[in-house]
């Protein structure tokens, strides 16, 4: 039913110098369709106070309402063409008066968890990037043809919304960043199996796919309370997002998946001291796709007791560090982090063999992160006992990966199905830690079943390495001058 209004927006933006590709597009339908979905929620929630005799108090101000500005309408319900703002006066509107109005929600608001600063939050880190007011009134008046009334409504906008993420995520070499396939986040949830009462963290949460995923996971199939409802609402869903483009496009996917007051805080998560995270701050559930490859500064690697660069590695000694004891994660990496030989590869593993069950590694083949072109594995791993076994299971759809070719849930059947109980197959095996050497670590996929011709080393490992030479070389040559 809203198929093509997406796409008649899309066409309006294409139209725009300043929208030039498909973040900008997810970015200016996302501050658009913010705005509409708030208005059609405190519509509703006057309604539904009028029926009961009270009185309620709008978030937006009279002035400054979507159906004020937007999308006027007269006493019949028409659209109000002679009171709609358009052309330069509306421009002029929305960067100088509306914006303005919308951030400053952020210091007015009682607190950090209230949907008053998450619009705040929202309206300081976007700005329209709309130069013709004229198509600014296309889009507004196509974007207020969609309604949120029914959850049929918002289940066809959800979908279409996570569309738009993955073509964003497709677009370009962040793919992996901004979009992880959904049939994999699915397959992860399956094997830890949160529940209600159970608090769900992802500290680098991008478009909130992990936990618009697990809402829907723990939404389906079971007849809720309403006190679920609320725990569901409001003491479920936790993360963080440094980045400020996927922190407003997580917030809107949350709150189309049904999630009004989505708990994401924008804030770089490894700028927090390991050392001070205290039992309170702890999940019983870890889902994450941290983002690999970016270097991270020296006073950022100082928050850590395993110092290295690697971004990736620093999250996931983050993870261990706040899950509970008993907690279970699921955590995306780069498939070199089972190999490298430098210290920092080598004491993380240790550390997450010693302080955690690693019970499974998921080993994806290539093509799983459309436009990322990396290798990835999955680690599954519960806090509080050290690893006996890790069952290996190396995925093989049977074809080659790609846009017109994507991963799906029928992939990952058989690997969800046989680790619930570690089965082998031609494609699964159990390692002992016993087999681990105990000076390397390394924890590579080396398939028994399959009699393989000696593979090429990753040109990822081999940088890698080159690049650890280089840093022993170079405080080798420090030593020397220090010594003359």
């Amino acid at each position: 039913m809203f198929e093509q209004t997406f796409r008649n927006i899309d066409d309006v933006l294409w139209k725009e110098a300043g929208c030039a590709t498909e973040l900008d597009y997810t970015e200016q339908t996302s501050w658009m369709l913010f705005l509409k979905y708030l208005d059609d929620l405190e519509f509703e929630r006057s309604q539904e106070a009028e029926l009961q005799g009270q009185t309620y108090d709008f978030i937006i101000d009279k002035a400054h309402r979507w159906s004020r500005w937007a999308a006027p309408k007269t006493a019949d319900g028409e659209f109000d063409h002679d009171n709609a703002l358009t052309g330069d006066d509306l421009i002029q509107y929305v960067n100088f008066d509306l914006f303005p109005y919308l951030h400053g929600f952020k210091e007015r608001a009682s607190g950090t968890d209230t949907i008053e600063y998450k619009i705040g939050e929202i309206f300081g880190e976007i700005r329209n990037k709309f130069a013709s007011g004229y198509s600014l009134r296309d889009a507004l008046e196509l974007v207020d043809s969609l309604s949120f009334g029914s959850q049929a409504e918002k289940h066809e906008l959800s979908h279409l919304y996570e569309a738009k993420i993955r073509n964003m995520g497709n677009a370009g070499r962040n793919g992996g960043e901004y979009y992880t396939p959904r049939p994999l986040i699915r397959a992860m949830i399956q094997v830890l199996k949160p529940r209600i009462g159970e608090r769900i963290y992802d500290a680098a949460a991008g478009s909130a796919g992990f936990l618009c995923e697990a809402h829907d996971y723990l939404r389906s199939g079971q007849n809720l309370s309403t006190e679920d409802l609320e725990t569901l609402q409001t003491r479920t869903f936790y993360a963080k997002e440094k980045k400020s483009l996927p922190y407003v496009i997580g917030i809107m996917n949350m709150i189309l998946h049904g999630i009004e007051t989505p708990n994401i805080v924008h804030t770089n998560s490894l700028t927090e001291n390991l050392s001070d995270i205290q039992e309170k701050d702890r999940y019983e559930v870890i889902l994450a796709n941290p983002p690999f490859g970016g270097k991270e500064r020296k006073e950022i690697q100082q928050n850590f007791p395993i110092k290295t660069g690697e971004t990736a590695f620093l999250f996931l000694q983050h993870f261990i560090k706040y899950l509970k004891a008993g907690g279970r994660a699921a955590v995306v990496i780069k498939n070199t982090f089972l190999s490298n030989s430098d210290n920092a590869s080598r004491a993380l593993r240790k550390e997450l063999l010693e302080s955690c069950n690693l019970h499974t590694i998921l080993d994806c083949p290539g093509g799983t992160f459309l436009g990322a072109g990396v290798k990835t594995v999955v680690l599954f791993f519960e806090k509080g006992a050290p690893t006996q076994n890790i069952w290996y299971y190396q995925l093989d759809p049977g074809r080659s990966l790609g846009k017109t070719n994507p991963l799906n849930d029928d992939d990952l059947t058989d690997f969800v199905t046989r680790q619930a109980n570690f089965e082998g197959s031609e494609n699964a095996w159990l390692v002992s830690v016993g087999d681990v050497d105990e000076e390397t670590y390394d924890l590579s996929v080396k398939n028994p079943n399959k009699a393989e011709e000696e593979p090429l080393r990753d040109p990822e490992v081999i940088i890698n390495e080159i690049e650890t030479l280089d840093k022993e070389s170079e405080a080798i040559l420090e030593g020397i001058r220090g010594m003359l």
